[in-house]
C-alpha cells in the first residue's frame, strides 16, 4: 500500500478520533465534579474507558476474520461515536460509566482492526515507521485535545465540548468509510475457518513459548511505566513539591512534546537498525527519568526528569505495536493481536495501580523507585529475552504493494 493511500485510509481518521478522545480527558472528570459524583465513581468514569478495551480486546480480535477489517473500523467506531454523543444528554455518573464502557468496546474494536491492517498492508522492512508516525498521530491528538476541550467547555459549556468530540468521532468515520478500501470477495470467511486460525495461534503460542512469554511480559511491563507515569508526576509535583496546576501542566506539557517529536526517529531506528534498537534504551531512559522524579527538589529538577521521560517514551513510539504485528502468525493476525494487546491494556491498568498501591504502603518515593525497576526489567527484558524481529528488506529495495487480509 502506497503511503498516500495509508495517510487518507488509516491517518487521517486515527488524528479526527484522537484529537475527539482528547477532548475528554480534562472535561469529562470535572464534568463529573458537577454532577457531584464521588472521588471513586469520578476515577471509575476515567478509567470506564479503558476497562471497556480491556475486556473487550480478545472477542475483538475473534471478529475480526469474520466481519473483515474494513466493517471492524467502521463499527468500532461508530460506537466510539455513539458513546461520546450520548454524554451530551442529561445522565447520571452511573449511565456515563455505561457509556464509556460501550466507547472502549469501539476503541478496541477500532484499534484492533487499524493495529491488523498495518501489519498487514505494510512490507515488514518498512513497518515500524508506518505504526511509529500511527503512534505518534495518537500523541498529538492527545496532546491537544484536553487543551480545546477545556476552552470549549469553558466558553459554551461542558455538553458542546463533548458535542464537538462526537462530530469529530463521526468526521473519522466518514473518512474511514471513503478511503479504507473494501474486503475482497475471497477474504470472506469460510465455514470452520474459526477454529483453524484459533489452532494457528495455539500452535505458534505453543512452538514459540520462550520468546512470546518474554515479549509478554516485556510488553507488560513497558505499558506498566508508560501509564503509571501520567499519575505519577501530577501527585509528586503537587503534594511533595507544592507546586500548582499550571506548573504541573507545564512539566506534563514539556514531556509530551519531547515524546511527540521523536516518532519519526523512533521508526526509522526501528527500521533501519532493528526493533530492539529503539525499545531497549527508550524503557531504559524512561526507568533514569522516572527514578529521577523520587530526587526531584524543585520546579525545575522535576521538569528535567519530565523532559528525560518524554525523551524515553517517544524513542519508543510504536515499538510494542510493530513488536506484536512482527510476531502475529500469517492467517490469524487479528486473534494473536488480541491477546498482545490484552495484555498491554492489563499493563496500562496495573500501572496506575502500582503507583497507588506503594504510595499507601510506602511513599510518592517508593512509587517512583518501583517505577524505574519495572522500566528496567522491561528493558532488560527485551535486551536478553526477546529476539530481533526485523526482517531485512529485499536485495533491491522495491516498493511492494500489499493488500491487507481480513485478518
Amino acid at each position: 500500500m502506497r503511503q498516500s493511500e495509508l495517510v487518507l485510509a488509516v491517518y487521517l481518521p486515527t488524528a479526527l478520533l484522537a484529537l475527539a478522545q482528547g477532548l475528554l480527558l480534562a472535561t469529562l472528570p470535572l464534568y463529573a465534579i458537577d454532577l457531584g459524583a464521588s472521588y471513586m465513581l469520578i476515577s471509575l468514569i476515567s478509567s470506564a474507558a479503558a476497562i471497556g478495551t480491556l475486556v473487550a480486546d480478545v472477542p475483538a480480535g475473534a471478529v475480526l476474520h469474520r466481519i473483515g477489517l474494513r466493517r471492524s473500523m467502521l463499527i468500532g467506531c461508530a460506537l466510539v461515536v455513539i458513546g461520546t454523543l450520548g454524554l451530551t444528554l442529561d445522565l447520571t455518573p452511573e449511565l456515563i460509566v455505561a457509556l464509556r464502557v460501550f466507547a472502549g468496546i469501539g476503541t478496541a474494536l477500532w484499534g484492533l482492526s487499524r493495529h491488523s491492517f498495518i501489519a498487514q498492508a505494510i512490507p515488514p522492512e518498512r513497518r515500524g515507521s508506518a505504526i511509529a508516525l500511527f503512534g505518534g498521530i495518537n500523541r498529538v491528538g492527545m496532546f491537544g485535545g484536553p487543551a480545546i476541550g477545556g476552552v470549549i467547555a469553558t466558553a459554551f459549556g461542558m455538553q458542546v465540548a463533548f458535542l464537538v468530540a462526537g462530530v469529530l468521532g463521526g468526521c473519522a468515520w466518514v473518512a474511514a468509510s471513503m478511503f479504507i478500501p473494501r474486503d475482497a470477495p475471497d477474504q470472506i470467511p469460510k465455514k470452520g475457518a474459526s477454529g483453524a486460525r484459533w489452532k494457528i495461534v495455539r500452535r505458534t503460542l505453543k512452538e514459540n513459548a520462550a520468546d512470546l512469554s518474554a515479549a509478554g511480559v516485556a510488553q507488560l511491563f513497558a505499558q506498566m511505566i508508560r501509564q503509571g507515569r501520567q499519575i505519577l508526576i501530577p501527585l509528586i509535583g503537587a503534594q511533595q513539591l507544592g507546586l500548582n496546576a499550571a506548573e504541573v501542566g507545564t512539566v506534563m506539557t514539556v514531556s509530551a512534546v519531547i515524546d511527540m517529536s521523536m516518532f519519526f526517529p523512533a521508526g526509522v531506528l526501528m527500521d533501519r537498525f532493528g526493533r530492539k534498537f529503539a525499545s531497549v534504551p527508550s524503557f531504559a531512559i524512561m526507568a533514569i527519568g522516572i527514578g529521577s522524579v523520587a530526587f526531584a527538589n524543585s520546579f525545575v529538577a522535576l521538569m528535567v526528569a519530565g523532559a528525560v521521560i518524554g525523551l524515553g517514551n517517544g524513542l519508543g513510539s510504536g515499538s510494542m505495536m510493530t513488536l506484536g504485528a512482527d510476531l502475529a502468525p500469517a492467517g490469524a493476525t487479528g486473534e494473536f493481536l488480541g491477546i498482545w494487546r490484552l495484555i498491554g491494556d492489563l499493563g496500562m491498568v496495573v500501572g496506575p495501580l502500582l503507583v497507588g498501591a506503594f504510595a499507601g504502603a510506602l511513599s510518592l518515593d517508593g512509587s517512583a523507585i518501583a517505577l524505574m525497576v519495572t522500566g528496567l526489567l522491561a528493558s532488560l527484558t527485551l535486551a536478553f529475552l526477546v529476539k530481533e524481529t526485523r526482517i531485512m528488506p529485499p536485495p533491491e529495495n522495491e516498493e511492494r504493494n500489499v493488500v491487507p487480509s481480513a485478518g
